[in-house]
């Protein structure tokens, strides 16, 4: 097997959510952040609210109200 080959491991790499929670795990990168976590998304919650990623919804809603 190759010497020095796999990347660094951080096992206290801090990921950041865009509500404002903060969590640690472990990745190959020291710090994260992400758009939704296990706080603030939809099935975790319960709450009814759509996610949009990249303008999906809006995407759809005009090519579909066009007809």
């Amino acid at each position: 097997m190759k010497e020095k080959i796999h990347p660094k491991y951080y096992s206290d790499a801090v990921v950041t959510c865009s509500c404002g929670n903060t969590f640690t795990t472990g990745s190959t990168r020291p710090s994260l952040k992400v758009e939704l976590c296990s706080a603030c998304h939809p099935f975790y919650t319960g709450e009814k609210r759509m996610v949009d990623t990249a303008g999906r919804i809006d995407k759809f809603r005009q090519r579909y109200s066009k007809k």
